[in-house]
This record gives C-alpha cells, sequence and structure tokens, in this order.
C-alpha cells in the first residue's frame, strides 16, 4: 500500500509541474506574439518612412 501512495504522490508531482510549464508556455506564446507585432509595425514604420539602411 506504501508503494502505490508513493506513485501517486510522484503522479501528482510530476502533473502539477507538467500545468505550471503549460501555463508559463501559453503566457510565452503570447508574449512572443506582442513582441511579433511590435517588431513588424517597427518595420513597417522604417519603410514607410524611407529610412531603410539595408
Amino acid at each position: 500500500m506504501n508503494i502505490l501512495l508513493i506513485i501517486v504522490a510522484v503522479i501528482a508531482i510530476v502533473l502539477l509541474f507538467v500545468g505550471g510549464f503549460v501555463t508559463v508556455v501559453k503566457w510565452l506564446l503570447w508574449v512572443g506574439i506582442a513582441l511579433l507585432i511590435i517588431a513588424v509595425i517597427a518595420w513597417l514604420l522604417r519603410f514607410i518612412s524611407g529610412r531603410n539602411r539595408a
């Protein structure tokens, strides 16, 4: 019975960490999308203003 409790506890801890990682990854995904939008806007402003020094 003790082995079963240990296995259940380990599974619970693993699921807890996986849930936390999924939340962090979702947050980082939104941050990445926001940074991408900001980069596209900055590139468009540079392209429209004619200051592209490529």
